[in-house]
Formats: structure tokens, C-alpha cells, sequence
């Protein structure tokens, strides 16, 4: 058999290694949505976790409180700065904020259960791109526990 052909010779995996934290991982959760206010002053926010080992996350933990609109600013962002196509939010259910619905509209208990679930899938779809990861609106987003709109559009830099 050629030296070409032949197989290469693995090192067999310990336990310790198999079950170890991954090398790099990145986990963002969007939970415990909460509905604030009352009449045209009512909204939901959603806790928005972060957990990763990625060197260019400045804080490897972290949780901030997210309104759909802040989602909406990101996505512009992103749109506007970086070099990635950007998934689609969950649509406005302009229908749900009707008057005069019989049912809670936006604020029922089974449209946020919805709304939590496709925000939680944009964030990872977005911040699973290596582009997106180094974008400031993202770390902005996910960080900060303030969203400052005049920041200045860039990259974040690792060392």
C-alpha cells in the first residue's frame, strides 16, 4: 500500500476531552419576555443571554432587556454595515394591533411565546456568522445594557 493511501492514525478521545467545553461556543438565549405599561404605552421586552468563549466578546457573559424594536435596529445595522445577508425579523402583526380585537393582540400569551422563539432563532442565525460577530451593532446589542444610536459604525478588532 502507498504511502498515499494509507489511512491516517487517529489518537483516540479520553472522556475528560469528549465531555469537555467546546473550543469555541457561542450561546445566546432570548427569554422571560415580560409586557410592560398600559393602552398605547404597553410592550414586551425579552431578556436577551449570552454566554461564549469567543475572543471577541469582550464580556464572556451577559444579559440586557430587548424590545422588538431594538431587534428591528440591529437588523438595520447590520444591513447597513456589514457584508452579510441579514435573515428576516418575525413580521409587526400589524392585524394583532387592531382595536376593538376581542383577544389581547400582540400582548397574548401565545404571539410572545412565538415572537420570543423566531427572535431567539434570528440572533443565532446572525451571530453565528463570523462577519456579524465582529460588527459593533451586534456587541452593542448584546452587551450594552443601553443601545447608543450614535455610536460609530465599524469593526471590533481582537488582539
Amino acid at each position: 500500500m502507498s504511502t498515499a493511501t494509507q489511512r491516517l492514525v487517529t489518537k483516540r478521545q479520553t472522556l475528560d476531552e469528549a465531555y469537555a467545553p467546546p473550543a469555541n461556543f457561542l450561546e445566546i438565549e432570548v427569554v422571560n419576555p415580560i409586557t410592560h405599561g398600559v393602552g398605547k404605552n404597553r410592550y414586551t421586552d425579552y431578556e436577551v443571554r449570552l454566554r461564549t468563549n469567543l475572543p471577541v466578546f469582550k464580556h464572556k457573559e451577559s444579559s440586557v432587556r430587548r424590545r422588538y424594536s431594538d431587534f428591528e435596529w440591529l437588523r438595520a445595522e447590520l444591513e447597513r454595515d456589514s457584508k452579510i445577508i441579514v435573515p428576516p425579523l418575525p413580521g409587526k402583526a400589524f392585524k394583532r394591533q387592531l382595536p376593538f380585537r376581542q383577544d389581547d393582540g400582540i400582548f397574548e400569551e401565545g404571539f410572545i411565546e412565538d415572537r420570543r422563539k423566531a427572535l431567539e432563532g434570528f440572533l443565532n442565525k446572525v451571530s453565528g456568522h463570523p462577519l456579524a460577530q465582529s460588527e459593533k451593532s451586534l456587541h452593542i446589542f448584546l452587551q450594552s445594557n443601553e443601545i447608543d444610536k450614535n455610536y460609530v459604525p465599524g469593526r471590533i478588532r481582537t488582539v
